[in-house]
């Protein structure tokens, strides 16, 4: 098990270094800010949704390593999604990462973001983006 949760750790390290999708998009049909007190973290998401599928989304912004690899993980997993997906998806994630039970099945490469269950104040970290979507 600490093999699997090392694994973890370094992907989200590399989602934090290297982020996914990360910037503006200057044509994008929705936006929206969030803001995590707590840890300082700011984050903006644009999003281009056409018949209701997300074609693309990028998000911009600062915050700590779980934030912003939570936001460069949910960029790549609902891209190609469509809304009621990506709600759909945000509901079991929050499930992860309150309870650190979900149907990980559905949840892809979101699964990484397990272990924060175990530590409650990071939750509002890993939920920004989503919060911020919804």
């Amino acid at each position: 098990m600490d093999d699997l949760r090392e694994l973890y750790q370094e992907v989200i390290l590399d989602h934090n270094q290297n982020p996914q999708n990360f910037g503006r998009l200057e044509s994008h049909t929705h936006s929206g800010d969030g803001y995590n007190p707590l840890c300082g973290d700011k984050l903006s998401l644009t999003l281009e949704v056409e018949n209701g599928e997300v074609k693309d989304i990028r998000f911009d912004g600062s915050g700590c390593a779980i934030s912003k690899a939570s936001a460069s993980i949910m960029t790549t997993v609902i891209k190609g999604k469509t809304v009621s997906e990506a709600e759909s998806l945000f509901d079991s994630f929050r499930e992860l990462v309150t309870t650190g039970k979900s149907n990980r099945n559905n949840l892809g490469k979101l699964v990484v973001m397990a272990g924060v269950h175990k530590y409650p104040v990071r939750v509002k970290c890993a939920t920004l983006a989503w919060h911020t979507l919804k």
